[in-house]
């Protein structure tokens, strides 16, 4: 038999047993129907199915399908992101007597360190969805189209908590961009792409299918409900998007699971839902990403509270603690209660309360599902703003103490909120610290909470201001660091 027949008659067979694999439980339900009708109703069933949102390809002519309608459609809003940070160098004889009285001061050159990242066009006025890690201390950045057009950005929003940042291109043309799709209409199985920049060799395009939804603690940053993907991503593609079968970004690529630095299929993004909030903040003109605030904290719930309180299995986001007069406790919101879904949606850990709560805009109501006391019950609770305190004044601290040239403001829910801090810390935080300042010198970072210096509790940023404006040799402090508490002795 000629190989073109052969194949032919196989190709045929094959066909064949395809359909009688799926026509065959008809026939065996209802011996008493014949053939012809049972593959009517399955082939009505098969058109019916492919009239839906999703189905498996079938036929030769399906598996020969290409993605290259998608890529050519939404590729060009896949840009990439050059980030620049212009550092001081220090010489290693400044301030050395014997030095400088034979050479004099010696300046060094300023050193440039460049980064190189994947973003996303998603409105044409030039909004684009990038990581913040790709951006991070960058004094500048450039974007580059596919069409090899080079424009330099402003970077509107930036949020680490989230690895998130906006930027906005300069330019007045409108620009390729892509639609932001709705990630929780996200399966697992479903297929996607993967556009971005990987190690810098261009655009690539990669396709795989969503492996898990709402992953967690996977040591990124502190988000916690993230989209995990097989399609191949590795350094570079940060920032780049991950594409429906739509042309919609449904998330934005942010990291990699990976002993080598390559990927082996464990990819996670960020989803489009929380990108969305954020680009929204940015076009409201604000600088940072606000979250509604309940008044309550939460934690997991472990298999023996799960026991006790007679679940079946331990899930949802039990109340640890509840702020007096906040939006929680004005909902009925106890602690011991165990926040099961919101607005219908099933809530597995605290994680996932903190995810539908962020996309959720501030000034609007949520709906909770609690379990209280053995009983089930619906709360409508507002998601409010944070408050600021009583003192929300930033000061720049002058002079030649170890804090000089930090930028300091009073902790509030709303400040702790903005830095990422515990929303029950007290003291004073710092805001941003100028590097070539005695306190960058000293170690001072972002996001310290001063708490104690030369015997003065320090409750405001007047108070340290004062206290820091003092004529002293020796600086005895304490200082929250990420929850860990340190006590520093200088001599300066």
């Amino acid at each position: 038999m000629p190989s073109s027949i052969r194949s032919l008659f196989v190709s045929g067979i094959c066909s064949l047993a395809i359909a009688w694999g799926a026509v065959a439980p008809a026939v065996a339900q209802d011996s008493a129907r014949g053939l012809g009708d049972a593959l009517s109703e399955w082939l009505g069933a098969t058109q019916q199915q492919s009239q839906g949102d999703r189905r498996v390809p079938f036929g030769q002519q399906e598996v020969q399908l290409s993605y290259a309608p998608l890529v050519k459609a939404v590729g060009p809003a896949v840009v990439n992101v050059y980030a620049s940070q212009t550092m001081a160098v220090r010489s290693p004889f400044a301030d050395d007597p014997f030095f400088e009285r034979f050479f004099g001061r010696q300046t060094m050159p300023p050193r440039v360190q460049s980064s190189l990242g994947s973003g996303v066009i998603v409105d044409p006025q030039g909004y684009v969805v990038t990581n913040y890690h790709v951006i991070r201390g960058a004094t500048e950045v450039r974007v580059a189209t596919s069409d090899g057009r080079e424009f330099t950005s402003k970077i509107l929003l930036k949020d680490e908590s989230l690895d998130l940042a906006i930027l906005k291109i300069d330019g007045a043309e409108p620009f390729p961009s892509a639609p932001l799709g709705d990630s929780d209409a996200l399966e697992v199985g479903d297929l996607v792409l993967a556009i971005g920049n990987p190690f810098g060799v261009g655009q690539t395009t990669t396709s795989g299918i969503i492996s898990a939804l709402a992953r967690t603690h996977i040591g990124v940053n502190d988000f916690g409900f993230f989209i995990q993907t097989d399609a191949a991503i590795n350094p570079g593609n940060s920032g780049g998007g991950l594409i429906n079968m739509a042309g919609q970004v449904i998330g934005i690529n942010t990291a990699i699971y990976s002993q080598s630095g390559g990927s082996i299929g464990i990819g996670f993004a960020i989803p489009s839902n929380m990108v969305q909030a954020v680009v929204q903040a940015a076009r409201d003109g604000r600088d940072y990403f606000e979250r509604p605030f309940v008044g309550a904290t939460f934690e997991n719930v472990s298999p023996q509270i799960a026991e006790a309180l007679g679940m079946t299995r331990p899930t949802g986001a039990l109340v640890k603690s509840v702020m007096s007069d906040g939006p929680s406790a004005k909902a009925g919101l106890r602690p011991g209660d165990v926040v099961l879904a919101m607005n219908g949606a099933p809530i597995e850990h605290p994680d996932a309360l903190g995810y539908r709560l962020a996309t959720q805009p501030i000034g609007s109501a949520a709906t909770l599902t609690v379990l209280s006391q053995g009983r089930e019950r619906q709360l409508e609770i507002e998601l409010a703003r944070a408050p600021e305190g009583a003192s929300n004044v930033e000061i720049i601290i002058d002079g030649r103490s170890p804090f000089a040239g930090a930028k300091v403001a009073a902790m509030s829910p709303r400040l702790a909120q903005r830095l990422n801090l515990r929303g029950d810390a007290r003291g004073v935080a710092v805001i941003d610290v100028d590097r070539s300042s005695p306190a960058a010198r000293f170690g001072l970072r972002p996001r310290d909470i001063v708490m104690e210096v030369n015997g003065v509790e320090i409750d405001t940023a007047e108070k340290l201001r004062e206290v820091a404006g003092s004529d002293s040799r020796w600086w005895r402090f304490t200082i929250d660091r990420g929850g860990q508490v340190m006590n520093q002795v200088l001599r300066y």
